[in-house]
């Protein structure tokens, strides 16, 4: 499963970035983890409310702690952190459902302009699909495939091992591809943004 290791080509990127762009989602390319962080940065507005999503990628490029500790912005999951599961369980979930702003990644993006993400628990589907107002996903350009059958067999065959293994040191249990959300399109413009980073960044 090396190739699914491996960054994608120029050619193959631009026609990638064309197709989501075709299928109603603003993309581009960066050179670095520092260049996609900055990006973001200067996307978001100055105190406006977002959720990071669990995400390697945004950790390893020093996003998720950016968004949550530095002040600048209204932080859903600071917020979630200080709430009682027990009691506050369907406040919490309407919360991670419906932010203004969502950060995450992906773990395939078809050349033909598909995005594909895999979830044990569901909890980040709900506001990529629909819920929230304004999307960002930072994807490295290992995870280009070619369709949707190249996609299944990224994250099945590598996404999942690997995730199995995070998951077993820092929850104890095992993953499993429990739920998928597949994005063919998206019909509000402007509302989901792709960073492609020329770095093997996440699983």
């Amino acid at each position: 499963m090396e190739k699914f290791g491996r960054l994608a080509g120029d050619k193959v990127i631009e026609k990638t970035i064309s197709s989501l762009k075709a299928n109603g989602m603003d993309a581009f390319v960066v050179e670095s983890r520092r260049e996609a962080k900055e990006k973001v940065l200067s996307i978001l507005p100055n105190g406006t409310e977002v959720m990071t999503m669990s995400s390697t990628t945004l950790d390893a490029i020093g996003l998720s702690k950016e968004i949550n500790e530095s002040g600048r912005f209204t932080p859903i999951r600071k917020k979630l952190m200080s709430m009682d599961r027990k009691t506050q369980g369907r406040e919490m979930q309407k919360l991670g459902a419906a932010p203004e702003w969502t950060i995450g990644s992906a773990h395939a993006v078809t050349q033909d302009g598909k995005v594909m993400i895999a979830s044990n628990s569901g909890s980040q589907l709900p506001a990529y699909a629909y819920g929230a107002d304004k999307v960002i996903w930072i994807v490295g350009t290992q995870k280009v495939v070619k369709d949707i059958e190249e996609g299944m067999e990224r994250i099945y065959k590598y996404t999942l091992p690997l995730e199995n293994e995070r998951a077993k040191k820092a929850y104890g249990f095992p993953s499993f591809v429990s739920k998928m959300l597949i994005v063919n399109r998206e019909i509000r413009p402007g509302r989901i943004t792709i960073i492609f980073v020329k770095e093997k960044l996440g699983f």
